[in-house]
């Protein structure tokens, strides 16, 4: 059964503050295995690179076979039935026309000091994608990542995923190609990691690595940080579903399951204001868990860290809400709009019990790569600017400079910075002197 919190009963704040702090991932010894993995990778490269993949995968590759050639690209794509291309093709369209929205503007102009300033912005110059492998891994995370780096410009794209026992997906070989993604590596873990960001003699480095993956995968991701950029540390999934009473359990109970099935320590929270439908959706969480293809999945998840949060009213939803951040927030009452003006944290918000979370980690068009573990009070979800790097322009006239000169030359010997001051100085002495106005 899930933990049952109302805001009237005393010591509630304690309560559900212990409920967003409830550790899911314990994996102290991780850190310590990925920084011996890494020092391997950047030693060894390919060597270790192979090694490991035949150890932890089952897989013998050579320096020739660590990417995926173009003939078994094809003849995977090919093997993908009509039906689920086609689904395919129609989640990349409108994941492209939604990210393409989301290209910035160059700006320039020239203040009343007469300096011209401005910036730019242009795309990194290489990504690496990390994509979970094996059968059970997910084609959408291809297309949510591959998608906004393509539409940045982004020159080389590439692909990391592992291959099992070499059983690929054909649906992740597919969205990839989809995504104008021609390199994939058939390599997966920190090892991974490693080669995107130190580079082997067969894999190039890139300047960026996104995706999601486990432990492993992070713990990697968080070491090479500096050396490359990175999207984010994904923690486990989580769903918050805020709803009133005029809902049918069943749907809530659902959604509320579609991010408990991602993992055991995955995260699902429903908030009402109405504590007999509260009930109505844990029994129809436990109905739906008797025949749920990934029960034991879910169950866990649902049981060891699952809650629903009884309030007062929908305005007190919200500051609870706001105080947990959550992955994705649905909304599922009368007036869905007003009250997301009322939600400041939150990576994903979908409005109106039309809206399931599940239609945006697929074909929604937003980006299903977000903040996790309470981190959207500072950070968004993946988008086309996380492929993208902005630099700022400034040129200074004459006059500009002899307006605004004197007080940079302030600025610096306030610092006890001589050679700032002086390399503005030296300008100015020579404006004074009427040369170069």
């Amino acid at each position: 059964m899930p933990i049952f919190l109302d805001s009237r009963d005393a010591g509630f704040d304690a309560r559900f503050a212990a409920l967003l702090e409830m550790k899911r991932e314990d994996t102290p010894e991780v850190d310590e295995i990925v920084a011996g993995i890494i020092a391997d990778v950047r030693a060894r490269g390919d060597a270790a690179v192979i090694e490991l993949t035949e150890r932890f995968d089952r897989l013998s590759l050579t320096p020739d076979t660590l990417a995926v050639s173009q003939d078994e690209i094809a003849e995977a794509i090919a093997t993908v039935p009509p039906e689920e291309r086609a689904a395919l093709e129609r989640a990349a369209e409108r994941i492209r026309a939604y990210h393409v929205r989301q290209l910035p503007q160059d700006a320039r102009w020239t203040d009343p000091e007469g300096a011209t300033l401005g910036w730019r912005w242009t795309p990194v110059s290489a990504a690496g994608l990390y994509v979970p492998g094996g059968l059970a891994s997910y084609p959408s995370s291809v297309l949510m990542n591959a998608i906004p780096a393509q539409v940045a410009g982004v020159g080389r794209l590439v692909i990391c995923a592992p291959t099992p026992d070499g059983k690929a997906n054909p649906l992740v070989l597919l969205a990839a190609h989809l995504s104008g993604i021609d390199t994939i590596y058939r390599i997966g873990g920190a090892q991974a990691v490693a080669a995107m960001a130190y580079g082997t003699a067969t894999i190039a480095p890139v300047d960026k690595i996104t995706g999601p993956g486990n432990a492993f995968v992070a713990a990697a991701k968080r070491r090479v940080f500096g050396r490359v950029g990175i999207d984010m540390i994904a923690g486990p999934s989580e769903i918050l579903v805020i709803a009133d009473r005029d809902n049918d359990p069943d749907w809530i109970a659902l959604d509320l399951l579609s991010q408990a099935e991602h993992d055991e320590s995955a995260q699902s929270i429903l908030i009402t204001d109405d504590a007999a439908f509260g009930q109505a959706v844990a029994q129809a969480v436990e109905k739906r868990l008797e025949t749920l293809e990934r029960r034991a999945i879910a169950g866990a998840s649902w049981r060891d860290f699952g809650a629903i949060v009884t309030v007062r009213d929908l305005s007190e939803a919200a500051e609870l809400s706001n105080r947990a951040a959550p992955e994705h927030l649905e909304l599922c009452v009368a007036d869905p709009v007003a009250l997301s003006e009322k939600i400041t944290h939150a990576g994903a918000i979908f409005l109106g019990q039309w809206t399931p979370e599940a239609i945006g980690d697929y074909i929604g068009g937003p980006n299903h790569v977000l903040p996790t573990a309470r981190s959207a009070r500072f950070s968004s979800g993946l988008s086309v600017l996380d492929f993208m790097k902005r630099t700022t322009l400034a040129q200074m006239t004459p006059a500009a400079l002899k307006a605004i000169g004197p007080a940079a030359e302030t600025l610096a010997r306030s610092e006890s910075l001589e050679a700032h001051g002086l390399s503005v100085r030296a300008r100015l002495d020579r404006l004074n002197k009427g040369e170069g106005a």
